[in-house]
């Protein structure tokens, strides 16, 4: 359950980007639940292996190029989807940044009600 609540969440972040930025576009809800769940893809599969083919220079920026790998994930989940576009790079970098900020109150969000409701 909390992971579909997440997922809806998310996909309504994703829908708030596009209309906080314009150079992010999603279509439709729907869209925005493919995409969403495509991030999430390429974030569990791609990421943690691009994180550390990328460590030395991860290093050297102290830990900046986080945010390059993060643009590339979103980048290149737009470039797979149909109903979900970036104009460039700048945008990806711009809209993963929103994108991870609402996840990060999603999940901070979600920690409370489901901490209370398990406390209860």
């Amino acid at each position: 359950m909390k992971t579909i609540v997440r997922w809806l969440l998310l996909a309504a972040a994703l829908l708030l980007v596009a209309h906080l930025y314009p150079g992010v576009m999603v279509k439709s809800f729907g869209s925005a639940l493919i995409a969403a769940f495509v991030i999430g893809l390429f974030n569990t599969l791609l990421r943690p292996l691009l994180v550390l083919l990328t460590l030395p220079v991860t290093l050297l920026t102290l830990g900046l190029f986080l945010f390059v790998i993060n643009a590339l994930m979103f980048w290149a989940a737009a470039s797979v989807l149909d109903g979900f576009a970036v104009t460039g790079f700048a945008a990806a970098l711009i809209g993963s940044l929103i994108y991870t900020v609402c996840g990060i109150v999603i999940d901070a969000a979600m920690e409370q009600l489901f901490a209370s409701r398990s406390a209860s």
